[in-house]
């Protein structure tokens, strides 16, 4: 059968700016066989909620959807670190046949009684869809038995669609929210939505946030506690951070409690100082807003001498970027434009219509914009740029090393801390290092050059 038709259908996820009006179809489905660099609406789910370290996280299904979990993670505990432990129900082939309800109530049984957890998420995966175990009756009766909440969260889904995991993930934590005491919480307060606490960042975020006089009721999810979104409605604002994965809670809890959210971004130097600002214009204290702008002036006072030595080095090279939301490819432009970087292409998985157009506004001529792309995609794009950095995930490390491009690793693996002032110049050195490195004129690319 010929390809032809596929790549038809992919022509509209692609965008080469200045070549013609911008017009790009995303917020689909992966196209099948593409092998999209996607993952599944259990991995949605759990990216999200795995943070909670004080809830038990059990996944009901095979043991092979247990091996992805937040263990191979960044996010980093103030504390307990039972999310540390993911559990499996480990269904087998006598279990498809007649059912796992009986097998999942027995786990839940025994592992609340060992560890004794303030909550626990139950992860139904894609064979779970397929037998039909009635999850939310288990949750439901065991919830009664052991006097905690046992939350399903109804990730099974085979079309590869992360987004569907996120809304799962914040259905199962909006039962919680508005259950618990919001007595004695500040008029300036704030949850901080969609930080998972990579390498330790929302302390630092939080300590930003501090400085300028906001409590911070709720961490959602990065280091998160089940009482402090228990009672995170008692909260003045949210803030939200990775609005792809954590915005529907925001929503909702809008509509619900009459919270106000904002969307912000940590990453850069630019983004860190206008999620401040953004916070402080919203109470409207003008000794908040000062003591924001004097938060920003000492932390820059440190920060641009160091980055105006690696822009010196930098200066001219490319950059590639593919990430999971947009909302990090906004400020990784933005970060590479202040250490002299230039981006040739930039895209994301889980990007909206206006995500991509924003990005159009603020990329260069002839960037390569692109939606939900695929290795074959990524490998071709790197080529024709001819790229000295591309930053991703751990699905695109190897198309990086595999094309002799120096890479950058900005998903969840990663243990370094990228976001605030701090980690702009953590980013900043990683790339330097990355870029400059002299195992880079090796690589057959670039002997060829040399050559010719």
């Amino acid at each position: 059968m010929s390809t032809q038709p596929l790549l038809k259908e992919r022509t509209k996820q692609i965008h080469r700016k200045g070549s013609a009006p911008f017009e790009l179809d995303c917020n689909k489905d992966s196209l099948a066989g593409a092998v999209s660099q996607r993952a599944c609406v259990f991995c949605g789910s759990r990216v999200v909620l795995y943070p909670i370290a004080d809830a038990l996280h059990l996944v009901h299904g095979p043991i092979g959807c247990a091996v992805y979990t937040w263990d191979i993670r960044g996010a980093l505990s103030s504390g307990p670190e039972l999310h540390r432990l993911s559990f499996s129900t480990d269904l087998q082939e006598l279990d498809v046949i007649f059912g796992g309800e009986k097998k999942l109530a027995k786990a839940l049984d025994e592992l609340i009684d060992l560890h004794q957890p303030k909550a626990a998420f139950v992860y139904s995966t894609c064979i779970v869809g397929l037998i039909g175990d009635d999850l939310e009756a288990v949750c439901k009766k065991t919830s009664a038995e052991k006097g905690i909440p046992v939350l399903p969260v109804q990730s099974e889904g085979l079309k590869g669609n992360k987004r569907a995991g996120y809304e799962a993930a914040c259905h199962a934590m909006g039962r919680l929210v508005g259950t618990g005491d919001i007595a004695g919480i500040s008029k300036h307060s704030i949850n901080i939505l969609g930080d998972f606490n990579l390498a330790g960042e929302i302390w630092l975020i939080r300590e930003y946030f501090q400085r300028i006089g906001i409590e911070v009721v709720a961490n959602i999810t990065g280091d998160g506690r089940i009482a402090d979104i228990q009672r995170s409605h008692g909260a003045a604002l949210n803030v939200v951070q990775c609005s792809g994965s954590t915005m529907d809670l925001a929503n909702m809890m809008k509509k619900r409690f009459g919270i106000p959210a904002v969307r912000v971004s940590y990453f850069g130097v630019e983004d860190m100082a206008e999620a401040l600002y953004t916070v402080a214009r919203h109470f409207g204290e003008p000794e908040m807003m000062e003591k924001a702008r004097r938060v920003v002036k000492e932390e820059l006072e440190t920060l641009l001498p160091e980055l105006a030595r690696y822009k010196k080095a930098l200066s001219g090279k490319k950059a590639a970027i593919y990430v999971g939301g947009a909302f990090k490819a906004f400020s990784l432009v933005k970060a590479f434009r202040l250490i002299g970087m230039d981006v040739v292409m930039v895209g994301s998985q889980t990007g909206t219509k206006e995500d991509y157009a924003e990005l159009a506004e603020i990329t260069d001529q002839g960037t390569i914009i692109v939606d939900d792309a695929n290795p074959l995609e990524l490998s071709s794009f790197l080529k024709e740029k001819d790229v000295d950095l591309f930053v991703g995930g751990v699905k695109e490390r190897p198309i990086a090393y595999k094309l002799g491009v120096a890479f950058c690793d900005h998903n969840h693996e990663r243990k370094e801390m990228l976001a605030g002032f701090q980690g702009m110049l953590n980013f900043a050195r990683e790339v330097y290092g990355s870029v400059m490195s002299p195992v880079w004129k090796f690589v057959p690319r670039r002997i060829q050059e040399k050559k010719l």
